[in-house]
């Protein structure tokens, strides 16, 4: 999707998904370290993003709306953590090779197929050996819900999805289940959730 279409949807006071850190990615606090390296991948507002530099990471944030990251600047500003922001659209980034000790990729089902292969292949070139991957997105299921997320299967994800995609590294946690969410106005009730965090192998 454009920067259009996104500049458009942020473009209001209101923090559309929220200042809290997505709750999944909040409770793998015990995985991050202070002055790890991060990438936030469309990062938007910033919550993620700024959450994790509040965990002592070195964080860089990218997203495609210059909207978003203006607020994103604000809402570190309000924190009190500094963060490299950068406007990239994933799906034309060139993704450096094991520069990230951390990845989040919380609700990035923007890109179907065949596009988001090259964000797949770009988060599992971007780790360095021995990096964390935390993700979080929707499954097929969502589709009734219609809380959150693409209006497409397509775009969603399912555990065999993810095993084929991170099935030769560590798999820490793989887990579908149904969720109360509530963040912002976009992400809010009854969601159909799947959560990953895998190791790149390596030391």
């Amino acid at each position: 999707m454009s920067s259009d279409f996104w500049n458009a949807r942020f473009a209001t006071d209101e923090y559309i998904f929220g200042t809290a850190p997505n709750v999944f990615l909040a409770s793998q606090a015990a995985l991050i370290r202070p002055g790890m390296r991060a990438l936030a991948v469309a990062d938007g507002e910033g919550r993620n993003g700024v959450w994790l530099a509040e965990q002592g990471a070195s964080v860089h944030a990218i997203d495609v709306s210059p909207l978003a990251l203006e607020k994103a600047r604000k809402l570190a500003a309000v924190r009190g953590v500094a963060l490299d922001f950068e406007q990239a659209d994933i799906l034309d980034w060139n993704w450096p090779e094991a520069a990230y000790d951390l990845v989040a990729a919380i609700f990035i089902q923007f890109a179907p197929p065949p596009e988001r292969d090259h964000v797949i292949a770009g988060i599992r070139r971007c780790l360095k050996p021995g990096g964390l991957l935390i993700l979080q997105g929707y499954t097929p299921k969502q589709l009734e819900f219609g809380t959150g997320g693409p209006p497409s299967a397509a775009n969603m994800y399912t555990a065999d999805l993810l095993r084929d995609w991170f099935g030769d590294w560590d798999i820490l946690h793989l887990a579908e289940h149904e969720s109360v969410i509530r963040e912002g106005s976009h992400h809010h009730g009854r969601s159909a959730l799947i959560d990953l965090v895998a190791r790149k192998p390596g030391s």
